[in-house]
């Protein structure tokens, strides 16, 4: 298919495949489709993404519009150039590899996914500070994590213990899809303040979060670790490059 992403039914037809993965997330890659066919389901999803969530913009915009604290904290602690590193491509990198990396089982990417899940569990628990701070607690914060998936890793990597655990990733694959959805989404909710209106509206103001971790599961899966990366790096690349923009405010 020549250019299809100027064309109406080839977003039917993604759509219907991304609909069809969620009620039954399959855990097999997609080897059949070519790279540049990849390339373009991943920019259509990038599209379709943007038409799915307007019933949520519009909330946004009309009913409830809470303040993003977390934007404003990066906004006055980073220059522009900075945010767009750290905001743009050093966050999608740890966030992509805390949720999906491990999607797909492998000793080193339970590993991986565990240290960079434990420094979330750190930083916002137990030091209550932000994934992006470099304070007084930030070597304790990456030490630990580091030594965890270094002790965890050949624990996993054991022939019992691998063998057990891929045959637990291909039978509960559905529930492990849904499971690390929900905590991407729901833990977004550090964005804005925590009031019992935010707490309450949870489901729907993580809702943007919530699509968008199925589908960077969905491509995690289906195509490789590296197209939900550059998509989530693309997205956040632009969010914030608008923020900037002077009439944005």
């Amino acid at each position: 298919m020549r250019y299809p992403l100027i064309k109406p039914k080839y977003y039917f037809t993604l759509f219907k495949e991304f609909i069809g993965f969620i009620k039954k997330p399959k855990y097999e890659k997609n080897l059949e489709k070519p790279v540049k066919l990849k390339i373009y389901d991943t920019i259509g999803l990038y599209f379709l993404k943007f038409i799915l969530l307007i019933p949520v913009i519009l909330f946004f915009a009309l009913v409830y519009d809470p303040e993003n604290v977390q934007k404003a904290n990066m906004l006055e602690r980073f220059s522009p150039l900075v945010l767009l590193v750290v905001g743009g491509i050093i966050l999608p990198l740890i966030e992509e590899v805390a949720f999906r990396l491990s999607l797909k089982f492998k000793p080193i990417y339970i590993a991986l996914s565990s240290s960079v899940f434990s420094y979330y569990v750190l930083t916002k628990i137990v030091f209550q500070t932000k994934i992006s701070a470099i304070d007084e607690s930030f070597m304790i914060r990456v030490g630990i994590a580091i030594v965890l998936g270094i002790l965890l890793y050949p624990v996993v990597n054991s022939t019992s213990i691998k063998e057990r655990l891929a045959n637990f990733w291909r039978t509960h694959f559905r529930s492990i899809y849904y499971i690390s959805c929900v905590c991407f989404a729901w833990i977004h909710i550090t964005k804005y303040e925590l009031n019992w209106t935010n707490i309450l509206l949870l489901p729907i103001l993580t809702l943007p979060q919530l699509m968008s971790a199925l589908i960077y599961g969905y491509i995690r899966v289906s195509f490789g670790f590296k197209y939900p990366l550059f998509f989530h790096m693309s997205n956040n690349l632009l969010a914030i490059s608008l923020s900037l923009l002077p009439f944005t405010g």
